[in-house]
């Protein structure tokens, strides 16, 4: 199993409601792309302060690393993606992106 996980410094601008959009976005691709599981995302609640500034962010387990790259290719979801990347402060800068593997 693959758990890949992104976490996302927001722009200050990005309401709630995009950020939302974003999430369901990602869940809806579950019915197209066969090893993709549940989405979980939300805000960062740790109350650890070693956030370094990503507020939110989300993960997705694939069932092998087949179907998470089957995932990066979508051209839905590159174009979720990109609208991570242009809701993200400085772009790409403020997006983390860490994949684990398990089993």
């Amino acid at each position: 199993m693959i758990r890949h996980c992104v976490f996302v410094r927001f722009k200050p601008a990005t309401t709630p409601a995009v950020r939302q959009a974003i999430y369901d976005d990602l869940e809806g691709l579950r019915s197209k792309l066969r090893g993709m599981g549940v989405v979980n995302a939300g805000a960062n609640v740790s109350p650890e302060g070693m956030g370094k500034g990503f507020d939110a962010g989300f993960t997705i387990d694939f069932s092998d690393a087949a179907a998470r790259d089957a995932y990066l290719v979508d051209p839905d979801h590159q174009a979720i993606g990109a609208r991570i990347v242009a809701a993200a402060q400085g772009g790409t800068e403020g997006i983390l992106v860490f994949d684990l593997a398990f089993g």
